[in-house]
C-alpha cells in the first residue's frame, strides 16, 4: 500500500487494518470444516517480504486448489495481529513464532503449524546522521530506536541485542513507527536514530541513501551471528484448540503454504516479484526484486520447524522478558510438524 509521508503511524495503521484480500475456492463451505467455511488470517504486514508466502500462496491460487476460502487481513505489526487471534476475530496469524512462547506464559495456548522461516529477516539500520555515534548494539544506550510496535518481535529482538551487548532495556527508547513510509519518515526526521525493519523498507532506505545496515539477520548465518542460532520467525500460528478441532482445514492450509515455499525455492526473485501485486514494489520493480533476493535465504523449503530453533527463541526471550525469565515454557506445545510432514 502506498502511504504518503505526511500520514502518521497511527493513520497508516488504521488504513492498513482495513485492507482485505480474498481467495475463493468453490463454494463458501468447500473443503472446510469450520462453521462458515471461511478462514481469516491476519498478517503482520502483507507487503513485508518476510511474510511474502502468505500473499504469494493466494496469487498462485494454491489456497483455491486446496478448496479453502481464505481472507488475508493486514496489521502493521505482529503484536496487533496476535491480539486479533486471541480475541477470536481471525483463525490464524502469519507472524513471528516467538509470540507463541509469550502467549503460553500468559495462559494462551497457540502453536505454529507451518514454519515459513528459520531466520528473522530483520535488519537493524542506522540513519546516516547517527552513523558516527551508533556503530553497534553497544551504542544503543540513550538512543531512540524504531520498532514496528511495542511488544512486537522487532521490539523483542531489539531488547535482546541491547542486553546481549551490555545495554539495559531501560537505557534506550523503543519507538513504534510501523514499517514502510512511516519508518522511513521517522528516520529522515530524526525522531529515531536507527531501528529494526524488513524489506522492502530496507531496500528503499539504502536506495535513498538515508541509512545503512548495522545488523543483518536476513540469513541463517546472520541469525547465528546476532542471536547464536537459528531463529524461527515467520509462521502460520493458530489457537491449539482450533487446530485440534479443524485438522482437515489446517492440513489444506499447510499443503498450500508448503507448495508455495517449494515454488519459491525453484524460481528467481524476479519471477517471484512478478507474481506479487504491483503496488508492493513501491521503489520500483528492480528494487523490489532485490529486496526479495536479499530476504529469500530466511525461508524454509518444507515448512518444518528447525531442530534448535525453539530453544534459541526461548533463550533470546528469557534474556530480557521478565514474564518469561523464570517461567517454565513447554516448547513442544508451541509448534507442530504434524501437518507439514504429512
Amino acid at each position: 500500500m502506498r502511504t504518503p509521508l505526511k500520514l502518521s503511524a497511527a493513520a497508516t495503521a488504521a488504513a492498513l487494518a482495513l485492507t482485505t484480500l480474498t481467495a475463493c475456492g468453490g463454494s463458501s463451505a468447500a473443503g472446510s470444516d469450520d462453521k462458515n467455511g471461511k478462514i481469516k488470517i491476519m498478517v503482520g504486514g502483507l507487503d513485508k517480504v518476510i511474510y511474502l508466502p502468505a500473499r504469494l500462496t493466494q496469487q498462485l491460487g494454491y489456497f483455491e486448489d486446496e478448496g479453502v476460502h481464505v481472507t488475508l487481513l493486514t496489521e502493521p505489526a505482529g503484536v496487533q495481529a496476535t491480539t486479533s487471534l486471541v480475541s477470536g476475530d481471525v483463525q490464524g496469524v502469519v507472524g513471528f513464532y516467538d509470540h507463541t512462547l509469550d502467549l503460553q506464559v500468559k495462559g494462551k495456548q497457540v502453536e505454529s503449524v507451518v514454519q515459513l522461516a528459520h531466520a528473522p529477516g530483520e535488519v537493524e539500520v542506522v540513519s546516516d546522521k547517527a552513523a558516527g555515534e551508533l556503530t553497534s548494539a553497544k551504542d544503543f544506550k540513550g538512543k531512540k530506536l524504531g520498532v514496528t510496535g511495542l511488544g512486537s518481535s522487532t521490539d523483542f529482538l531489539t531488547k535482546y541485542l541491547a542486553v546481549k551487548n551490555g545495554v539495559r532495556t531501560n537505557e534506550f527508547t523503543p519507538v513504534a513507527v510501523g514499517a514502510g513510509q512511516t519508518f522511513i519518515s521517522a528516520l529522515q526526521q530524526g525522531s529515531i536514530q536507527g531501528g529494526m525493519t524488513t524489506d522492502p523498507t530496507v531496500a528503499q532506505i539504502l536506495d535513498k541513501k538515508l541509512g545503512k545496515v548495522l545488523i543483518d539477520m536476513r540469513t541463517p548465518e546472520g541469525s547465528q551471528k546476532a542471536l547464536g542460532g537459528p531463529y524461527p520467525s515467520s509462521s502460520l500460528y493458530m489457537n491449539t484448540d482450533w487446530v485440534n478441532s479443524h485438522k482437515d482445514t489446517v492440513r489444506k492450509l499447510a499443503r498450500a503454504l508448503v507448495k508455495t515455499l517449494k515454488w519459491m525455492s525453484t524460481h528467481t526473485p524476479e519471477q517471484i516479484a512478478a507474481k506479487m501485486p504491483s503496488d508492493y514494489a513501491q521503489g520500483g520493480k528492480e528494487l523490489y526484486a532485490q529486496a526479495i533476493k536479499d530476504t529469500l535465504p530466511m525461508f524454509t523449503e518444507d515448512g518444518v520447524m528447525p531442530a534448535d530453533g525453539p530453544a534459541t527463541v526461548e533463550r533470546v526471550l528469557k534474556a530480557f522478558n521478565p514474564n518469561l525469565k523464570n517461567a517454565s515454557v513447554d516448547l513442544k506445545k508451541t509448534y507442530t510438524t504434524e501437518f507439514v510432514k504429512k
